[in-house]
């Protein structure tokens, strides 16, 4: 697969400025100048902007377990693969090369969706010895994401997990979890479910470059204020923390308090696999002027190098800056009240979901 470059003004909407190359390609072609004008030719050219294509998909399983110690979750479910919001400091992006995609443009504009989520998952928690765990909606890619409006695959997990009482979470920056309230808050009223709006900054120009097909910053806080007067539990996610970028943490956590979080966490940028050189693309693209700063930060944070995937450090980096990272959140979030009530979620009222056939009238 050649790096194809694609033109600023072919991006609107999207996070990568390039299809890249995946880790696992053994060819990579790049353009170059014959002396024929060939690139300046094509340069000219009009460009459309590159569109989004759903794959559909039969998903074997759906519960995936995960034992990873920094997370707080053992079980999760993601309806999608790939996600259209294109953001580019997206962790999950090297996920799309084990399906021989690029984890650049290919990742936001080829999504793969499990069609068949509902049957399956309704077969997993009907299992005679399934033993009912908080399950995390949404944790690679955004349940909600813009084609969830026509598919509606995170709709019927939710009609699902409604039937069988099942507690989750979820963790969203669309406003389109705003359309299954009617499910979410009678679950939240008997502590079934909960919601993280994932808030990165307010300034809403840097959102847009950062996150460009997310919602708007102040529509999020919209949202979260809509769930609380719902009586959903409801979160603030300040994750990445970028230095020199998204440095307005106490000002998300103020705007987050007042919209009605009352948890909140955070996690310092990063950049797994491809997903470095995508960045760095991208900082050169959009902040020229500071890319070498931030990134010499990151690296400070990841003892050298700009990834470093050891358990005990990769949310929060390690040293000086991180550190200071650490103590700004800590006391925000404690002058505001944050994380003063762990939100528990009843794992009991679980019900068995009705098999197909006739095999529930036994």
């Amino acid at each position: 697969m050649p790096e194809v470059r694609i033109p600023v003004e072919a991006l609107k909407g999207r996070g990568s400025a390039t299809r890249m190359p995946h880790r696992f390609e053994l060819d990579t072609r790049h353009a170059f100048d014959d002396g024929w004008s060939t690139l300046d030719d094509d340069a000219a050219q009009p460009h459309d902007a590159v569109r989004t294509e759903v794959i559909w998909e039969d998903a074997r399983s759906i519960i995936t377990s995960n034992d990873s110690p920094d997370v707080y979750f053992e079980r999760s479910i993601n309806p999608y693969r790939g996600c259209e919001h294109g953001c580019i400091y997206c962790y999950a992006r090297p996920t799309h090369s084990y399906l021989n995609m690029s984890p650049g443009l290919d990742f936001e504009t080829k999504i793969i969706a499990k069609r068949n989520i509902a049957t399956v998952l309704r077969h997993e928690l009907g299992r005679r010895h399934y033993e009912p765990r908080l399950l995390a909606v949404g944790t690679v890619t955004d349940c909600y994401q813009p084609v969830e409006r026509e598919l509606r695959l995170t709709r019927a997990v939710i009609e699902l997990l409604h039937e069988t009482r099942h507690a989750f979470s979820l963790v969203t920056k669309s406003s389109g979890v705003e359309r299954d309230l009617d499910l979410i808050a009678p679950m939240a009223a008997d502590k079934l479910a909960a919601v993280y709006v994932t808030i990165t900054t307010l300034d809403a120009g840097l959102a847009r470059k950062l996150e460009p097909r997310a919602a708007a910053p102040h529509r999020r806080l919209r949202v979260l204020r809509t769930l609380a007067e719902h009586g959903v539990p409801c979160g603030v996610s300040l994750a990445p923390h970028i230095p020199f970028l998204t440095d307005d943490m106490e000002q998300v956590l103020e705007a987050a308090w007042d919209a009605g979080a009352r948890s909140a966490f955070y996690h310092v940028l990063r950049l797994p696999w491809e997903v470095s050189p995508l960045f760095r693309q991208w900082l050169e693209l959009h902040y020229p002027q500071r890319a070498a700063r931030v990134m010499a930060r990151v690296q400070e944070m990841r003892g050298g190098k700009d990834y470093d995937a050891n358990f005990a450090t990769r949310m929060k980096g390690s040293g000086p800056w991180a550190e200071l990272i650490a103590q700004r959140f800590k006391r925000a979030s404690s002058r505001l009240g944050f994380n003063r009530v762990r939100v528990e979620l009843n794992t009991t009222a679980f019900r068995s979901p009705v098999q197909g056939g006739q095999a529930h009238l036994f």
